[in-house]
């Protein structure tokens, strides 16, 4: 989801959606994942699979990280879902509401105390490891305390954000056990929080509440290992070459109302040029008929407007914001008057042509997708066509004493429509006298780089998604909240710490009437872009082109970015390729 980035932020690595993990359109939750994609009628990616056979999945860059307390972006989200269970998790692409959260080693969402100060949650009965020993409370429990230790805990950070911890707390390999966390009986665990926290139930869903045995995980033994709770398992991993997974003959079926497990195998082909990825796709021929992939490269869009394309190619809505982070630490981006001028500059018309034109992104004026819960629409920074307002930036930068312009540095990923998007930026400030920089890094350590402040240039070209779509709280904090800037894995790239913004944060938070909430979040989206610490550009959508043997293909917007939920795809005969 992202959804940090980072990330949720999404990686190529499967929805090849910008992350960064609400899909109803107006910012309603009620979503159903059928009306959000298209290819002919649609009805031919959505047949029920077949039972058996391998999927491959095509992708360019590696998955962040196996470890669950290291991942979270939304191509390893998604991933993780078919080797790993958590206490609630997003419903199935296909459900009535493919936005909620639902329960999966729990028997519920959870029961929070009369001050929301507690919340109890029960494991399901039949639910094991990979070795067949039975999942506990105390797994449970000693899976999440992995969250606070230095090193591994730096993915999602909503664990260490809302669960109470005493001070100077490291994780269970430094500190011992957590004893905010009681796990009364096999069954039973109990978290007490700092502050009453209503979406708690769905804060459970991450991917750093996976349950493991007590003492395992240390140091980089996740690496390139796991211990599967999910319907498959590692079979082997090359880094940056291939992952296979076979069947957990441990998972129950009957324990899981989320995964449909219909292939016995997966495999996950890296490392592959994204060009090279198209041409696969479209070929379609041998193996790959058996293969998914994430979005198109823009280059190849012409290729898909032919109509004997159109029955081969599915096109999700986009639930990720695409965004440059402006560095407020460095001058003179500490300067608002600054970052405002630059978000007057930017061309968003030549970003969205570099993301491969309005088939493929929308032009973004706010934080908030207009999937996600709250969403409001407004444009402070206007300019015609979306084309720059050179004249009102460059009156900004007058009066911050900077009328001759000035050098930053902006720090991308290294693949082609990354590069493209950068390079339109970079136009569009040098019509200022802004000179920029490209600093090029490798896909698989983009996110751990800008989420290290003291690796951080001025700025970075990044996204977010939800974590979870309902609601705006999973957009704003992470992005915004000063109080949660860290040394590893910080989301808050533009490194602001405002305390209006803050306090903010804390009231609509602690609201208990969520619709109420989204309302107030909305609001704050835009009372933050006049501090401007960010430059929303656009909300990229997806456009693959799946193998002809492969269905049971549904958009998930909270752990696959908008792109294809793994948990559903299967084969139509699995005895093809």
């Amino acid at each position: 989801m992202n959804r940090t980035v980072l990330v949720r932020l999404s990686m190529v690595a499967t929805a090849a959606v910008l992350t960064l993990t609400a899909c109803s359109s107006s910012g309603s939750s009620d979503s159903d994942s059928d009306d959000e994609s298209s290819a002919g009628d649609g009805s031919a990616f959505t047949d029920t699979p077949a039972e058996g056979g391998t999927v491959q999945m095509l992708q360019n860059a590696d998955f962040s990280y196996l470890d669950p307390a290291r991942g979270w972006d939304g191509g390893v989200n998604n991933f993780y879902r078919l080797v790993y269970r958590t206490l609630t998790t997003s419903a199935p692409g296909n459900a009535d509401d493919a936005n909620a959260i639902v329960p999966d080693l729990a028997t519920d969402l959870g029961t929070p105390s009369e001050d929301g100060l507690t919340w109890t949650f029960t494991l399901k009965d039949g639910v094991r490891f990979e070795d067949g020993t039975p999942i506990t409370s105390a797994d449970v429990k000693f899976g999440v305390s992995r969250a606070w230790d230095p090193e591994i805990g730096i993915g999602s950070p909503y664990a260490r954000q809302v669960i109470d911890a005493p001070e100077g707390y490291e994780g269970p390999y430094r500190s011992g056990p957590l004893e905010t966390i009681e796990t009364p009986d096999e069954k039973t665990i109990v978290f007490h929080l700092k502050e009453p926290f209503p979406e708690f139930g769905s804060v459970v869903s991450q991917p750093n509440f996976v349950p493991f045995p007590e003492g395992s995980g240390a140091g980089d033994e996740f690496i390139t290992g796991l211990i599967a709770s999910g319907p498959y398992k590692l079979e082997s991993y090359s880094p940056g070459s291939s992952i296979k997974l076979e069947r957990n003959e441990e998972w129950d079926p009957e324990t899981d109302d989320v995964r449909e497990a219909y292939p016995d195998a997966w495999e996950f082909v890296i490392g592959l040029d994204p060009a090279t990825i198209d041409e696969r796709m479209l070929a379609g021929q041998g193996a790959d008929v058996n293969a998914i992939s994430g979005s198109v490269q823009p280059a190849t869009l012409p290729r898909l407007q032919g109509p004997e394309m159109e029955d081969r190619t599915l096109r999700f809505t986009g639930v990720c914001t695409t965004y440059m982070g402006l560095n407020s630490t460095k001058p003179p981006l500490d300067d608002v008057r600054v970052r405002q001028a630059i978000n007057y500059a930017v061309d968003k018309s030549a970003v969205q042509v570099a993301s491969g034109g309005g088939q493929l992104a929308d032009v973004a004026t706010t934080i908030l997708p207009p999937t996600v819960g709250g969403y409001r629409d407004y444009d402070i920074y206007p300019s015609e066509g979306h084309t720059g307002d050179a004249e009102a930036a460059q009156a900004l930068l007058d009066e911050a004493g900077q009328s001759d312009g000035f050098s930053m540095v902006l720090d991308i990923r290294s693949q082609p429509k990354m590069q493209a998007q950068a390079e339109a930026i970079q136009q569009s400030l040098g019509n200022v006298g802004i000179d920029v920089e490209l600093n090029v890094i490798d896909t698989s350590t983009f996110y751990e780089t800008i989420g290290t402040p003291e690796l951080q240039n001025d700025a970075a070209i990044t996204g977010w998604c939800p974590d979870w779509a309902s609601s705006a709280s999973t957009f704003l904090p992470p992005l915004f909240d000063g109080r949660n800037i860290t040394d590893r894995g910080n989301a808050n790239l533009a490194q602001i710490n405002d305390e209006t913004v803050n306090a903010r944060i804390d009231e609509i938070t602690a609201m208990t009437d969520l619709d109420a909430a989204n309302e107030e979040w909305g609001q704050l989206d835009e009372e933050i872009m006049e501090l401007a610490p960010i430059v929303p550009l656009v909300v990229e959508g997806n456009i693959t082109v799946p193998g002809e043997n492969v269905t049971g293909l549904h958009s998930s917007p909270g752990v696959a970015t908008g792109g294809i939920d793994l948990v559903l795809v299967g084969l139509r005969d699995p005895e093809r390729g």
